[in-house]
């Protein structure tokens, strides 16, 4: 079993990360462990989600975010870095959204979850 990461964003210095924390915690992501940045979600070349990615993330680790938008804004970059992450054997949990959980199950219905999770996104962003 890999270990437990946290990620929370919120999109200017002037908002809070305190919530996203919270949540965070009280999932069991240790506070070591949780990762933040203080920048817009408009692509993922944030300075603390790429230390994420690309240098604490290894196969077998979870990343726990609190909202599927704290990942970033654009569904087509979100959908794209889901699958990065899952092809690197992350598992993702979504707390506002259980469905989206790939913690425990088979290869199989990880991509119905995808399938799923991201076609009722595209539908709530078109709305």
């Amino acid at each position: 079993m890999g270990r437990v990461y946290g990620y929370a964003r919120v999109s200017s210095n002037e908002q809070h990360l305190d919530r996203q924390i919270e949540v965070l915690t009280k999932y069991g992501v240790e506070d070591r462990f949780i990762i933040t940045d203080k920048i817009s979600g408009k692509d993922f070349s944030r300075p603390g989600y790429q230390v994420l990615k690309n240098q604490l993330l290894r196969s077998g680790d979870t990343l726990v975010i609190k909202e599927l938008d704290r990942l970033g804004r654009n569904y087509e970059q979100i959908k794209n870095e889901w699958n990065d992450l899952r092809q690197m054997g992350i598992d993702i949990v979504v707390l506002d959204m259980p469905i989206a959980s790939t913690v425990d199950k088979s290869d199989l219905e990880k991509q119905l979850i995808v399938s799923i999770v991201f076609e009722l996104s595209q539908v709530q962003i078109c709305v």
